[in-house]
């Protein structure tokens, strides 16, 4: 049985070359099945792994209790002191615990693209902001100085938003504040503004913090760190992993984009089901004459039918893996933004495999009914249908 359906496959492929125009409807319905599906899924899988990269798992987050979104949260200066002091939490070189509490908020900005309004988040760093950030580095420029009416810009910040490069000032309260440096870290951050926190605060009229971050001793600490937290009646604040507040974060805008795409995907998907159905079906009718003479010479009608089964996945595949190249070459790397927040699209080799994955569901589904009926085909029914 596997020699006939090597021999039968081996035929079937070297004729090809006959059908060469009625096989490209496969190939380039998957083409662009693969091609739109991956290009749409590069902003949200951009924005989640923009959410997650270089995220330590020591680093934990607190929050107003109950909060869903950082600007919404407050935590008073004094419950902050309590949650930067509570055990568990790593010592820098001075011997301070290695915490920070901040401020986010959002200044009016444009585009670059339409000249659109869109604000840009302004974040706040204090004495130990950038050491919680291990991949934070400046890039052009300086950093800012401690109690200065200075500001950095995020890489991401400059190239989407107007009048946020080295040297431009961005218009605060009180004034005028100069973007001193130009910095990097791999993640969301890139596309803010950073600033003081001892600056800021009494700039925008802020007199309680959003959030504090703390890079705990190790992972393990984290039970030790939330009961110290949790049974003080002082604090109204919710504490947890950065990586779990993160993906509570994007978890909504992710769930909405996943069905868009999919949704679309799905219905780009069936038209190029109808191809590959209509396609397979007119390439067994061609086959007559060559399926009529292996069912005189003994071959049984399952090899038959795999080889058409094949023929349809192989099809498939290619035309999903030319989209999936196509979309690589046009989204992977270039940046792109949701709301407030600016990030790289990603096309990975995992998304490749989902687009593939809908090709073998295309092929299997398109390519069932005709292998079923040329497996069926007696010497006298081939012939005819040739």
């Amino acid at each position: 049985m596997l020699r006939q359906f090597v021999i039968v496959s081996v035929l079937n492929f070297r004729n090809l070359r006959h059908r060469f125009w009625e096989s490209l409807v496969i190939v380039i319905g998957m083409a662009c099945v693969s091609g739109v599906l991956l290009s749409m899924l590069s902003m949200t899988e951009g924005l989640l792994d923009a959410f997650h990269r270089n995220v330590d798992p020591r680093t934990i987050i607190a929050v107003g209790r109950g909060t869903q979104w950082e600007n919404a949260s407050s935590i008073p200066r004094d419950q902050a002191r309590i949650v930067m002091s509570a055990p568990g939490i790593a010592k820098a070189p001075d011997g301070q615990p290695i915490a920070d509490a901040n401020l986010i908020a959002y200044v009016p900005a444009r585009l670059k693209t339409n000249s659109g309004d869109n604000p840009i988040p302004l974040r706040t760093f204090g004495p130990k902001g950038a050491m919680l950030r291990p991949n934070f580095h400046i890039v052009a420029g300086r950093m800012f100085r401690p109690g200065a009416h200075e500001l950095i810009a995020g890489v991401l910040a400059g190239s989407r938003f107007a009048g946020m490069g080295l040297g431009d000032k961005v218009i605060l309260p009180d004034g005028e504040w100069p973007i001193v440096g130009i910095f990097e870290t791999g993640d969301l951050l890139d596309g803010q503004l950073v600033g003081d926190t001892a600056s800021v605060m009494p700039t925008l009229r802020h007199k309680a913090f959003n959030t504090v971050l703390a890079r705990l001793q190790s992972p393990a600490d984290f039970a030790t760190f939330h009961r110290a937290i949790t049974t003080n009646p002082l604090l109204t604040v919710d504490v947890m992993p950065l990586a779990d507040w993160n993906a509570k974060a994007s978890g909504q805008f992710v769930a909405f984009s996943r069905i868009i795409v999919y949704g679309a995907g799905a219905i780009l998907a069936i038209g190029a089901l109808f191809g590959c159905f209509n396609t397979m079906y007119a390439a067994v009718e061609s086959r007559g004459r060559e399926i009529a003479t292996l069912r005189a010479l003994g071959y049984s009608g399952l090899p038959i039918a795999a080889s058409v089964m094949l023929e349809a996945a192989a099809l498939a595949v290619a035309g999903a893996l030319i989209g999936a190249g196509i979309a690589w070459l046009l989204y992977d790397g270039v940046q792109s933004g949701w709301g407030e927040n600016a990030f790289l699209l990603v096309v990975s080799p995992a998304m490749a495999g989902i687009g593939v994955l809908w090709a073998m569901v295309v092929a299997v589904l398109g390519g069932l009914m005709p292998s079923i009926q040329a497996a069926r085909w007696s010497v006298a029914d081939a012939l005819r249908a040739r």
